[in-house]
């Protein structure tokens, strides 16, 4: 049975209405007709079972018979702060951090960041990976779509990260504590990671991330890449807590 993400906005009572490039994607990508058995996912989690009732050049309707709100047993909700890596590696993460069970993600820049992201950059590569975490979500068969921040300074991050039960900054520094460590007495709530970019972290952004309440971490003996610290994290609190 096809699966796939349709926008809020076009679920009523009994029926969803499809138009434009989701139409398309249906009809000419999918290949999907009049009759078709169906699932779509609103990404709150929310599944519905229909089927394909009405087709049009650009448009088409899904006749629900049945909506239904699977149960999850998630009691932590992760948010990755990745520093954005070289060339097209953040498309990596976007998709493997979706996939991995996490709630949210906020592209960061900091001092060693080393591509250029001008406004226009910005907002099309934003664009670019909500569209990926939408696909990956349908692919993996998630309920939910995690949420892509606008990429943003890490200073300014790490000052509005107030409602956080528990915050992480991996970093290469002699005063890190274990992972095992502070995952400890943690049993549920909120929790934040930050992965650095290449050449970590400097001394002054994990300072000023320990002055707002950010705990230093080691992800072991070996450093790791930036595209790979994050999903390692990520699976580690996969096996913990299920996310």
């Amino acid at each position: 049975m096809s699966r796939f993400y349709v926008p809020k906005y076009s679920i009523t009572a009994n029926a969803i209405t499809i138009t434009g490039k989701e139409a398309h994607h249906v009809l000419n990508v999918m290949r999907l007709k009049k009759l078709d058995k169906v699932v779509t996912f609103n990404g709150t989690g929310k599944e519905y079972v229909g089927f394909i009732k009405d087709v049009k050049a650009k448009s088409l309707t899904i006749e629900v018979v049945e909506a239904r709100t699977p149960k999850t047993s998630r009691n932590v909700e992760v948010t990755l702060i990745q520093a954005i890596p070289k060339k097209e590696r953040m498309d990596y993460i976007i998709e493997k951090s979706t996939e991995l069970g996490v709630s949210s993600i906020i592209p960061i820049v900091t001092s060693r960041t080393i591509p250029n992201w001008d406004e226009f950059k910005k907002s099309s590569h934003v664009e670019r990976w909500r569209k990926m975490a939408r696909e990956t979500s349908r692919q993996c068969g998630r309920l939910d779509v995690p949420n892509v921040d606008e990429v943003d300074d890490f200073q300014d991050v790490i000052r509005n990260l107030n409602d956080y039960d528990l915050k992480l900054i991996a970093a290469l520094s002699e005063d890190s504590k274990t992972m095992k460590d502070v995952l400890n007495k943690f049993k549920t709530g909120k929790l934040a990671i930050a992965i650095g970019p290449e050449g970590d972290f400097t001394a002054d952004e994990v300072g000023a991330a320990e002055k707002y309440g950010f705990k230093t971490i080691s992800l072991g003996p070996r450093v790791l890449k930036s595209d790979t610290a994050g999903l390692a994290v990520l699976s580690i609190l996969n096996y913990e807590f299920r996310i």
